[in-house]
């Protein structure tokens, strides 16, 4: 059997793996991320397992989607100072994520080195953006 290539790590740092569903494939982009990202990026994972049983996974576009039923509520990627989390429908959470976007509907979160994550707050979100009508985007 042939040893498995590491994934090619972009702008960012931000992992290249191929769109697919499933865990797996999200788990591949989790261990790809470089130093601190990792250990974000789990944690983040983590706490949206936690918050929102059976939540779906896929890659799609180099970055971890989260969905349930047949639309995703968030996705996250790697950007050279902070993990850059995407709430599709961030407008209608409250309080407001921080982070404007020009898509009036989408909102961001940046969780950066050495910074504590405020996980009472990004369950919340978490939760409420669960469920809402999800994105649709393949």
């Amino acid at each position: 059997m042939a040893a498995q290539k590491k994934p090619v790590l972009l702008a960012g740092g931000n992992p290249q793996i191929a769109k697919g569903d499933g865990d797996a494939l999200v788990r591949e982009y989790l261990a790809a991320l470089p130093g601190w990202k990792r250990e974000v990026g789990e944690a983040l994972d983590a706490l949206i397992a936690r918050t929102v049983p059976g939540v779906q996974r896929a890659v799609r576009w180099n970055s971890p989607f989260y969905g349930v039923g047949d639309g995703w509520f968030l996705s996250f990627h790697a950007m050279t100072k902070y993990l850059k989390v995407t709430f599709f429908e961030g407008a209608s959470l409250t309080p407001v994520p921080p982070e404007p976007s020009k898509n009036e509907h989408v909102r961001y979160v940046h969780l950066r080195d050495g910074e504590p994550l405020d996980e009472a707050q990004l369950a919340a979100w978490v939760r409420q953006a669960a469920a809402l009508p999800g994105w649709g985007g393949s």
